[in-house]
């Protein structure tokens, strides 16, 4: 089994600027997903800087009205968009209390291609922090309207794959995952030819050093108990699996493209070193930052230029003490799994990435154990055969294949459940 073919380039390259609006004062940013955790933390970061970013719309899913009102009157922005229809009168109500009886209230555009209407308006840099292959729509909106992508949805270069490097030009994605925004900055040490490996680093999650024994028992309280980062429950229950950071090799090999069997992953508890770029001459760089999302945001939204004093910089008078440990394939399958369809390519990503996010839902709804999740996940990959891959693909081809995958996570859950009852 070989890695997909070569591209050209990197589609995330350091040494490549991609400017699409050239000129001097504030970028116009758009953010997709304000009101979750990189949406919050991206505006806190504007607000700090007003010099450099301007904010001119914004989109949610509609669940935090109040908090997306806030936002648009605090960021003075032209447009709102929610995908929840439902929500709009009440969105309306909050937003003419912040802004006062009288005056005028930003546009509001509501309905599922709300948000990709929005990555597709006038502006520099769209951030997108849309959780899940949701954010695929307005990821591909955003490159095709030559927008800057500062790109937090990993999921969506994941289950899109050739269609998001299809519409790509180099330089125009600038990753916001944390490992991501450092493997761009330590590949700013070398050229392309320079590199020999990528180092990915996982914190381990609440379950490091446990066997899959250990973890048949583990609740979603204890899954949801990360010990370095704060997340919504489905990005954490991902990091308990490892699932995420499966992803972010995906995700490496897409942006960097480096081959899979030149990505590595190793457990790093305290979460200082983000990943690490191996050299051909033996050099390693690595980036290092306090656990922060700001950093990576700042990069995605600053680059080439650093944003000072974006997030808390190390104590070096402090002595600190930092670890690496291989990682236990065994207790977690799921990276193995990750490169097993990634070098599978086309729809497979997305056949895993669909069943994933179905079982994680399980899990937290008590339908299936913890060991269930990637036990599920594998059987579904393996069902899906030989996957649509190469030119071929289209949006349409994922969105079906994603379909397929929910189904049949269900129902194998369902199954699952019915036989634990019975037992």
């Amino acid at each position: 089994m070989t890695d997909s073919p070569a591209r050209p380039a990197p589609l995330a390259d350091p040494h490549l600027v991609y400017d699409p609006v050239p000129g001097d004062g504030p970028k116009d940013v758009v953010i997709l997903g304000s009101t979750g955790s990189i949406g919050t933390q991206a505006i806190d970061l504007v607000l700090r800087n007003p010099d450099r970013f301007r904010v001119t719309a914004l989109s949610a899913n509609g669940g935090r009205v109040a908090l997306l009102a806030e936002q648009a009157h605090r960021l003075r922005v032209r447009t709102v968009a929610v995908a929840r229809e439902d929500v709009v009168p009440a969105l309306r109500e909050a937003l003419a209390a912040e802004y006062g009886a009288g005056k005028p209230l930003p546009e509001i555009l509501a309905g599922p291609d709300a948000a990709t209407q929005v990555a597709a308006s006038d502006c520099h840099t769209v951030l997108n922090g849309i959780t899940g292959s949701i954010g695929l729509a307005p990821t591909l909106a955003a490159l095709k309207a030559g927008r800057t992508l500062a790109l937090a949805n990993k999921e969506s270069l994941i289950v899109g794959g050739p269609l998001v490097t299809a519409l790509a030009a180099p330089g125009q994605i600038i990753p916001v995952d944390s490992e991501h925004a450092a493997l761009f900055q330590a590949l700013a040490a070398g050229t392309r030819a320079d590199v020999r490996k990528l180092v990915v680093t996982a914190s381990g999650g609440p379950f490091r050093g446990r066997t899959k024994a250990e973890l048949a028992g583990v609740t979603v309280q204890d899954a949801l108990a990360h010990p370095t980062w704060a997340m919504g429950p489905v990005i954490t229950v991902n990091s308990a699996t490892l699932v995420n950071k499966g992803l972010e090799v995906i995700e490496a090999h897409l942006l960097y493209d480096i081959p899979f069997d030149r990505i590595e992953v190793v457990v790093h508890p305290q979460s200082y070193v983000h990943s690490m770029v191996e050299f051909t001459d033996g050099s390693t760089i690595a980036q290092a930052t306090p656990p922060d999302m700001r950093g990576p945001i700042a990069i995605g939204l600053g680059w080439p230029e650093r944003v000072p004093d974006a997030a808390p910089a190390f104590d070096w008078s402090r002595a600190s003490t930092w670890e690496f440990f291989p990682l236990d394939d065994e207790a977690f399958p799921s990276v193995n799994l990750a490169r097993h369809v990634g070098r599978l390519a086309g729809t497979a990503p997305a056949v895993f990435n669909a069943a994933n996010e179905e079982c994680v839902e399980a899990f937290l709804g008590g339908a299936l154990p913890f060991n269930g999740i990637m036990e599920t996940v594998t059987r579904v990959v393996e069902e899906h055969g030989t996957p649509v891959t190469g030119t071929s693909l289209t949006v349409s081809d994922v969105l079906e294949a994603e379909t397929w995958a929910r189904a049949r996570a269900r129902e194998l859950t369902a199954t699952t459940a019915t036989a634990e009852a019975r037992a």
